[in-house]
């Protein structure tokens, strides 16, 4: 029973760390690579219109003969800053207002809680396209409305939890000791809801990432010539016959991060 119990927290684990290298080595790449090989993500030389690989450009040109390298490198810095900036505001968010609700019950609970199932009823690339067109093109735009679809996912963990927990005996004890607020939660609830934040963090910078280059490949999204990977998709999509490994490159560099990052999140269960 206990071989058979520790083989899938084995196996859970690998795949955790698997994940965890993959989008380090991405992030590695994003950060070191312009340090290794420098060059301008910006800069355009018509002559190198979809040339190959080269010394100052190892990934070849696009079609506008600007380093793909260089490009990517921007890009794959740009999407997960916006994610996790998104992240962390949204988390941040759902766990004031989960634990608010949580413990004070009552017409607080039930405005947030119709807060949240308003939101979550619309879809989630609707509200971002919303805030887009307020703020069009910017990251300020990205992070505001990821910010305002994530929070919410957030926030039902965070109450849920905290729910359970403020009903166990050992808060209850707390409370009667004359201990506080603050010592319930740093002693109680923040370690029961811990590691569900951090795995819900790992899947919503997935999803933030991936709605950025979604909204980049139809055009709504970040705005040329900022390297952006969905942007970067669409533009060399037309030249996929003349240069596979223009495309190819920020398809496999998108697909990794989102694979890692899933990997790494791993359980939605301890």
């Amino acid at each position: 029973m206990t071989d058979a119990v520790m083989i899938p927290r084995a196996t859970d684990h690998a795949v955790r760390w698997t994940g965890t290298l993959l989008v380090a080595a991405v992030l590695a790449f994003a950060l070191l690579g312009p340090l290794a090989v420098p060059g301008d993500p910006f800069a355009q030389s018509l002559l190198k219109a979809l040339a190959g690989p080269e010394a100052g450009a190892p990934l070849g040109y696009d079609h506008l003969g600007r380093s793909i390298f260089h490009r990517l490198a921007h890009a794959l810095r740009l999407s997960p800053a916006i994610a996790l900036a998104a992240v962390l505001t949204a988390g941040l968010a759902g766990l004031i207002l989960g634990t608010l609700a949580a413990a004070r019950g009552g017409w607080t609970d039930r405005v947030l809680v119709t807060l949240a199932d308003a939101l979550l009823a619309l879809p989630g690339l609707l509200l971002v396209l919303i805030v887009l067109g307020i703020v069009p093109g910017t990251a300020l735009g990205f992070w505001a409305g990821l910010s305002l679809v994530l929070w919410v996912e957030f926030f039902r963990l965070t109450r849920a939890a905290t729910r359970d927990t403020l009903a166990s005996p050992a808060v209850q004890a707390s409370r009667l000791l004359g201990f506080g607020p603050a010592y319930v939660f740093r002693t109680h609830i923040w370690p029961e809801i811990a590691l569900m934040m951090l795995t819900t963090a790992a899947f919503g910078t997935a999803t933030a990432i991936m709605a950025i280059a979604a909204l980049g490949f139809v055009h709504v999204g970040m705005r040329a010539p900022t390297p952006e990977l969905g942007l970067m998709m669409v533009e060399l999509l037309p030249y996929w016959r003349e240069a596979p490994l223009a495309l190819l490159s920020p398809v496999i560099a998108t697909f990794a991060l989102l694979l890692g990052l899933t990997l790494s999140a791993g359980s939605r269960t301890p």
